[in-house]
């Protein structure tokens, strides 16, 4: 049997249990802790961010750019996967990759949604595999150092 794969609001009864999700010692330099991203989408109108959950378990979390939060979105169609982990005594089950899925089905009910992108640092432990797995594609460009990668929207385009 599956596990069903959910993005669920964080609320005040479940975010004890988001923010002790961690990713393992190894990867820590490569995602923000959770506390620190819901701290920042506080601060950010066009945060969108969910829990990740695998039947009624809380197994990691995401946050997406999405500029048409805003009152006046600056660029029509802009989204970025700000943040996804899933915790280290969940990871290896598939739960990342539905959690795309259900992001991607998400972005797609938004305005102008042609592609999302993200970005992420290469090296040992880095999370491009995983994104190239998924359906992300290096655009050639860099952000803030990280390499930058896009996934196509289009409806016969999957991973």
């Amino acid at each position: 049997m599956t596990d069903l794969v959910s993005l669920r609001e964080v609320s005040q009864e479940t975010l004890p249990a988001i923010l002790a999700l961690s990713v393992a010692p190894a990867q820590q330099a490569f995602v923000a802790t959770n506390a620190k991203s819901i701290a920042e989408a506080h601060f950010h109108p066009e945060a969108w961010f969910r829990a990740v959950y695998a039947n009624e378990e809380p197994v990691g979390f995401l946050m997406l750019h999405d500029e048409h939060l805003l009152e006046r979105p600056r660029e029509k169609g802009f989204y970025f996967l700000w943040r996804l982990m899933i915790d280290s005594r969940f990871q290896g089950r598939g739960y990342g990759r539905r959690a795309v899925e259900a992001l991607v089905r998400h972005v797609r009910s938004r305005p102008h949604a042609e592609r999302l992108l993200t970005s992420c640092i290469s090296g040992p432990g880095s999370p491009l595999p995983f994104y190239l797995n998924v359906g992300f594609a290096p655009t050639g460009r860099e952000v803030h150092g990280e390499v930058e990668l896009e996934r196509s929207l289009a409806e016969n385009s999957s991973a």
